[in-house]
């Protein structure tokens, strides 16, 4: 609980919105996955800490879709309340940057879940696909389980790099883990 409190305390003092920041903020600073000027989607954005690491980082734009509200306002920021599994990605243009932090409403059995999360993750894959522009990134929360080298081998087929990363800022009883891409290879 001790990294837990750290982080909470760290994000509220910071005025952050959640302690998810400072995941991103770690993997963004040994990846580069997010740069100045892109367009960045982030699935399962509420309550909009990401978002406000993309702000933060004077991306040009990101697009935010959740079926709970963010708590982001900014004039760079647009906001979809919607589940994931009910977007039309095309309608949503092209990005540079996908982030998925989508969650499960987890069971407590770490199978249901797991799959519950692997069923997410690759939604977001599928979307991300769709709207990536060539040599784009993208940045996908699965929990560790069964099925998780099943999608880190489907990613890895159409990114120059990809690799799983579990971020400092994670607490260490989490099954959860980062699946890092660079370099999307676009089919034309």
């Amino acid at each position: 609980m001790r990294i837990k409190d750290h982080y909470f305390k760290k994000a509220k003092r910071e005025g952050y919105l959640a302690r998810g920041i400072y995941k991103l903020f770690e993997i963004n600073k040994k990846y580069k996955l997010i740069k100045k000027d892109d367009r960045v989607l982030d699935i399962g954005c509420s309550p909009g800490s990401w978002t406000q690491a993309c702000l933060r980082m004077e991306v040009s734009e990101v697009i935010g879709i959740d079926i709970e509200e963010a708590k982001v306002k900014a004039s760079n920021f647009n906001f979809i309340k919607k589940d994931v599994n009910k977007i039309n990605s095309l309608e949503l243009g092209q990005f540079n940057v996908v982030l998925s932090d989508l969650s499960p409403s987890t069971s407590g059995n770490k199978d249901i879940d797991s799959k519950k999360s692997f069923d997410l993750s690759l939604k977001a894959f599928n979307i991300a696909k769709e709207v990536l522009k060539k040599n784009g990134n993208f940045l996908v929360k699965i929990f560790q389980g069964e099925e998780f080298e099943t999608l880190l081998k489907e990613i890895k087929k159409n990114f120059v790099f990809c690799k799983s990363y579990k971020p400092k800022s994670t607490r260490p009883s989490s099954k959860e883990i980062y699946i890092v891409a660079t370099g999307y290879r676009k089919a034309i």
